[in-house]
Formats: C-alpha cells, structure tokens, sequence
C-alpha cells in the first residue's frame, strides 16, 4: 500500500477543519466526530510513516504555552474527577468526556502544526456553518413555528455558536478580498457570499433568542471593522465602511421586526430582573441565573481554594435548596450558567487561575499578530481573538465549556485558527522547508 505523501496529510487537514466549522452545530455529533476523524489521521500518520515526526521541528515555545494552558485545565478538571470519584454528567449525558477534550486539543494541535492546513478551506468552511445554521432558524421559526430556534439541542450554545459563525464569516469577507490569484469577479462573489454568511449566522442567533450572547455583537461588529481598516487598502476601506453599515442596518431591523421576537426577549428579561429585586420572584429565566451566581459566591466563600468539587458543588447547592435560601428550580441544572462562577465555585481560586490561562494565552498569541505585515495572519489573528473575547462573553451568562458543543467549538475553533495562522508566517518567512508544502495562493500586499 503506497503511504500518502505530506502534502496529502495536509490536505487531508485542510478539509476536515473546514468540515469542523460547517458541521459544528449543523450535524448532532459534528462537534465530535471531526476532532475524532483528525485525530485517527494523525495517529494513521504517525503508525505508517516514522519520519512524520521531522515535520515537528517547527513547534516551538508559543505552541508548547498553548498545550500547557489546555493541560493544566484538564488536568485540574481530571484531579477534580478523581478526588470526589464524579464525572460529569452535561445535557443528555453527553457530558462524560468533557475533561479529556483539552488533552485531545493539545495533541491535535502539534500534529496540524507538523501539517499546516490551507486557510482558504477553512473559510469556506466558516462561511458554510454559518449559510446552514441560518437557513435551519428561519425554517424553525417559519415554518414549523417553534418560540426558539435550537436545531434539536440547547439553544443557548446553537444560537452563540451561530452568532460567532457570522462574525467569523465577516473576517471571511476581508480574507477573500484580500486574495490574491483570483480574478476580480471571483474575488468580489467571495466577497458577497461571506457577508451574505455574516447575515445568516447573526440572524440564526437573533432567532435563537440567546440573549446573552447579543452582548457581544457590538464587539465583534468593531473586530472586524477595525481589521478591514487596517488590511484594505485606502481603495477598499470605503467600501468596507458601507458594508458594515449596511449589515448594521440589517441587524438592526430584523431586531425591530416584531416577528423576530427579539425585543420581546429584551423586555422579558427586564422584567425578570425587576420581578427578582423588587417582588422576590425568584423563579424566571434570569431569576434562576441570579439564584445559581448567589450560590455560587456563598460556596466559594466556604472553600475557596479548591472548592467544592463536581457532583459536591450540586449537592451543597441542593442543601441551600432545602434550607429554603435558594428558590428549588435552580435544582434542575448541573451547572451555574456562568463558566467564571461555576469553575471557582468547583474548583476554587486554582480553578479560576486554570480558566483564566486558557482564556487568556490564546487572546495574548493572537494580539501579538494584530500588527503583522501579512494580511492573512491579520485577519486569522482578528478571528482567534474574536473566538476568545466571545466565549468569555458567552461564558458570563451561561457554562459554555460544560456543554459539549460549546466546549469543542471553543477549543476547535481556535485551535484552527492558530495553526492556520503558524503556516501563513511559515509562508511568509519563505523558509526552505515550506516550499514543497501545498500551499495556497498568497494574499497581496497592497490594497
């Protein structure tokens, strides 16, 4: 059997990260048999061809500051398992694996290292997720009249993956306008389709009801105008400006539109919070939330260190139920709808400084890159750092990372970007080992 050769590998990669991103929140087990698939390759790589570890040398310490950042989350979440003897449970028990996904990352990140995918896949990929994911909402909504659109899982994760599908689709824009071997007819139907993706992923989110994660749109609307700022030309900035302004405006009214049910999301939780302050309603959406963040600083003030452990931190918030101090719906969660909250009350201030390395190595990675000279690593280093700030808005409202999907969306998502963005420097510093690689057409350099 004649064994593929690199650039196969490569190729290979490409592909199954694009398929990653359109298939992320599409399929119901996309999140996971992708990663899978990547990692049987790797070791498929490894058994059939010794020699593949040559292609390693280029790890270096930024990459090794990724994987101790994972591990050391896995590794407390795994300590955290073994001390109390608990796995977690997640939605639908699909939740038992959660603290092995950050080891999985760390290795799938040397090995896309060793076999940089092609970042145009990726992008077309993106654009994908983001096409499907609308047009699955408006046939939920329309058609079969459902209050919120979730495509058979939580909501809350479909609608914020689908919101940072769209913004990531806008940075797809600035990528193909920027390509270089294209034609200009080419170039500008990219162009459109990767907006058109923009809106689709944006609205998926609007009709999903995800009210937290409508917090960080504005954020990543400015993400993204502030890169196209920097990487078009004085020619393309105009242009740039108007499109933004035009997909603003489009936003602005599908929220208006009484159909979208938008505002009434807003005036509800409104009135869920004042309900909760001045007539002691504890039992609606967002009085529940403030229910569970209420237990989780008075555990953590009780074991703040290490806190209370999986399946502990339930049982002690369950007391507080009993105890009449907490209203008996908060029962019905296995976590504290906020990743920051839920980590230290679980795992304590140690738990908290683990979350903090893996927010927090990716977002410093990406920002050295903002400033590059190349305007690929540009707008992948904007994307990577509009994974990281997202999640973290994400994660105030809700615990994105114990959910199955939202966990590997976050690790998947930017590790793609990272080891995309690794292969464009490697491309731009014209070393002699990437010139047989299969790389794609590069992007110009001027405007």
């Amino acid at each position: 059997m004649r064994v593929a050769s690199l650039s196969h590998w490569q190729r290979l990669n490409s592909w199954l990260l694009a398929a990653f991103a359109a298939l992320l929140i599409v399929v119901s087990l996309g999140y996971a048999l992708v990663p899978l698939t990547v990692a049987l390759l790797a070791m498929a790589g490894v058994a059939l061809r010794p020699g593949v570890f040559k292609r390693f040398d280029g790890v270096d310490g930024e990459d090794g500051l990724w994987c101790l950042a994972l591990l050391a989350f896995a590794g407390l979440w795994l300590w955290d398992v073994w001390r109390t003897g608990i796995w977690p449970v997640g939605e639908g028990n699909q939740g038992v694996f959660l603290p092995l996904w950050p080891v999985l990352t760390a290795a799938l990140l040397i090995w896309l290292r060793g076999h940089h995918p092609l970042p145009r896949h990726w992008w077309i990929g993106v654009c994908l997720g983001a096409w499907t994911v609308g047009g699955i909402a408006l046939y939920e909504r329309l058609a079969l009249g459902v209050a919120r659109a979730d495509n058979g899982m939580n909501a809350i994760p479909f609608g914020n993956l689908s919101l940072l599908l769209g913004g990531l689709s806008l940075l797809a824009a600035l990528w193909w306008a920027r390509a270089s071997g294209l034609n200009g007819r080419w170039r500008k139907l990219g162009v459109a389709l990767a907006v058109g993706a923009a809106l689709s992923g944006i609205l998926a989110s609007l009709l999903s009801g995800t009210r937290g994660g409508w917090l960080s749109a504005p954020l990543l609307l400015w993400l993204c105008y502030r890169t196209g700022r920097e990487v078009l030309g004085a020619d393309l900035q105009r242009g740039w400006r108007g499109g933004m302004l035009v997909v603003s405006l489009l936003l602005a009214s599908v929220v208006v539109l009484p159909q979208s049910g938008v505002i009434d999301r807003v005036v509800l939780a409104v009135d869920n919070v004042q309900q909760y302050w001045q007539q002691d309603q504890r039992g609606s959406s967002v009085g529940l939330r403030l229910e569970m963040w209420r237990s989780g600083w008075a555990l953590f003030q009780e074991r703040p260190l290490t806190g209370w452990g999986e399946g502990r931190l339930e049982a002690a918030r369950d007391a507080m139920v009993e105890s009449g101090e907490l209203h008996p719906g908060v029962s019905a969660y296995d976590q504290l709808h906020s990743d920051i909250i839920d980590t230290t009350a679980r795992r304590g201030l140690v738990g908290l400084a683990s979350l903090i390395l893996l927010y927090g190595v990716p977002i410093v990675l990406f920002s050295r890159r903002l400033a590059h000279g190349d305007a690929g690593v540009q707008i992948l280093a904007a994307a990577g750092l509009m994974i990281s700030l997202a999640f973290i808005d994400f994660g105030l409202t809700q615990s994105m990372l114990r959910d199955v999907r939202g966990l590997s969306g976050f690790l998947g998502l930017g590790l793609a970007c990272w080891v995309l963005l690794r292969g464009e420097e490697v491309r731009c510093g014209t070393s002699r080992s990437s010139q047989s690689w299969d790389q794609p057409p590069p992007l110009s350099g001027g405007g």
